[in-house]
Formats: structure tokens, sequence, C-alpha cells
């Protein structure tokens, strides 16, 4: 990192991957064209989680190229005087893979339903009503970083 004085700590990257809830996943796509999807995630157990249906652009990367890159911003904070916002960023580069077992697929997706849904119960009714056509993907962490982005 350039601007070593805004590198942020490993347990500040991962408060952010844990409260924030999207990102903007990037893979190789076809004709090797970067493709970059914004996501919903959840971290957990060092890795993140997100799912996505079972064919598109984003499922044929994936299985094509599983090197790929992960970035998530915080809502940053504005003062009334600045123009500017100041906010953190952390960018997560790692290996993709599509979870087959449905009891691991069950299990990720509770951790991701639970971060977005009311109640557990309306987590369970949704994995119950489309589990059978739902992707879970996975992405192992090798390596990450974070800063702090001020303008000024």
């Amino acid at each position: 990192m350039r601007r070593i004085k805004q590198q942020l700590t490993q347990e500040e990257c991962i408060e952010i991957l844990t409260n924030e809830p999207r990102g903007v996943l990037a893979l190789l796509g076809d004709n090797e064209y970067p493709y970059t999807v914004p996501i919903s995630h959840v971290y957990a157990d060092g890795k993140i989680y997100f799912h996505g249906a079972q064919e598109g652009h984003k499922n044929d990367a994936a299985k094509k190229y599983p090197k790929v890159s992960y970035c998530v911003i915080d809502k940053g904070v504005k003062k009334k005087e600045n123009w500017w916002y100041t906010f953190k960023s952390v960018i997560v580069f790692g290996k993709i893979k599509i979870l087959t077992n449905n009891n691991e697929k069950r299990d990720r997706l509770t951790y991701l339903g639970d971060k977005f849904f009311p109640t557990h119960e309306e987590t369970i009714d949704e994995i119950n009503k489309l589990l059978d056509r739902t992707e879970v993907y996975e992405i192992t962490i090798e390596h990450m970083s974070g800063k702090l982005v001020r303008e000024k």
C-alpha cells in the first residue's frame, strides 16, 4: 500500500466485512474482460459467502476463473463544511468456489439470511423454498487490505 498511514488493521477490515451488507465482486469474464457485479454478502468463519442463480455470467466466470477480488466500502462520513466524504474500504483477494453439499449450502444460506431477514423463521422458509435453485458461493480469502480514504 502506497499510503501506509491510511492502512486499516486486519481487525478493522473484518469489522467492515462483517457490518456492511454489500460489495462489488470482480471476476474474469467472457473474452477475459473484467466483470464486476454488486452483491450482498455475509462474512463468516473467515470467508465471504453470497448466493446467486445457477446459471448466468457470474456463475460461468466463477467456474472458469477461480481468482477474484471483492471490494466493500463503508457508509463514510461527511462534515458539513466539507464537500468530500471520509470512508473506509476493504479489498479482498481470493479464490471462489460453488458449494455443492446441501448441508453446507443450508448452513451458509442461514448465515446470509439471518443477516438480512427480520426473523430466523423467514430465513428458514426462504431456504426451504429455494435451496435446489440457488448457488452458494464461497470466497476463501488469500489476502486483504483496507484503507481510510480522505479526499483532503
